[in-house]
């Protein structure tokens, strides 16, 4: 499990595949989360605006992301 440290309270889904490099670009992870290939804390997520905190973990493409 990769974890990905955060200097904010919290960041959104889209965002954070961006920031730990799991998508390149802001249209390629929302494309991800719309196409439901990316789940939260083990279910499918498709609101790209979900507000990740502490302790949440993002699976994607058989890598698991930790918030830290």
């Amino acid at each position: 499990m990769v974890e990905v440290k955060i200097s904010t309270e919290f960041i959104k889904l889209d965002s954070f595949l961006k920031f730990c490099g799991a998508a390149s670009l802001g249209s390629e992870a929302k494309m991800y989360i719309l196409d439901e290939m990316v789940s939260v804390n083990g279910e499918v997520c498709t609101q790209r605006g979900k507000k990740l905190y502490v302790g949440d973990v993002v699976e994607f493409n058989g890598e698991a992301y930790k918030v830290v």
